[in-house]
């Protein structure tokens, strides 16, 4: 399975402008000229994309249309971590780490760590 998110992840590399990228001949290649705005929007429209596509599939729409959308929404999520030197690999990893943990137990680990980062700063700024 994460194969088919390693390929992709090693063409976006090959398509960004600094390994040659061509912006008049590659759609991923023009968006990295463009810079992180422009990813950033079209992972926006491609998550609202796909929220849409849910509400049409809950209301008897074909749910292939929220597997397209969701494949959009990956893949230009793909480009975005690129950008910024990030791979699937990490996001998997987060994802096993994350493995076992209940939802709820992994949120209040997050708001804990926070809260120690804010002691901290806090505490080294007086």
């Amino acid at each position: 399975m994460t194969d088919i998110l390693q390929r992709l992840a090693a063409v976006i590399e090959t398509r960004k402008p600094s390994a040659g990228g061509d912006p008049d001949t590659s759609y991923i290649a023009r968006l990295f000229q463009k810079g992180d705005d422009a990813i950033l929007k079209k992972v926006g429209e491609e998550a609202t994309e796909t929220v849409m596509a849910a509400k049409d599939v809950r209301h008897g729409a074909d749910a292939n249309q929220l597997v397209y959308e969701c494949a959009d929404l990956w893949f230009h999520s793909l480009i975005m971590l690129a950008h910024y030197g990030l791979t699937p690999q990490q996001v998997l990893d987060e994802l096993a780490r994350r493995e076992g943990l209940s939802g709820i137990e992994e949120k209040a680990n997050r708001k804990l760590q926070a809260r120690e980062q804010d002691e901290h700063r806090q505490g080294g700024s007086r």
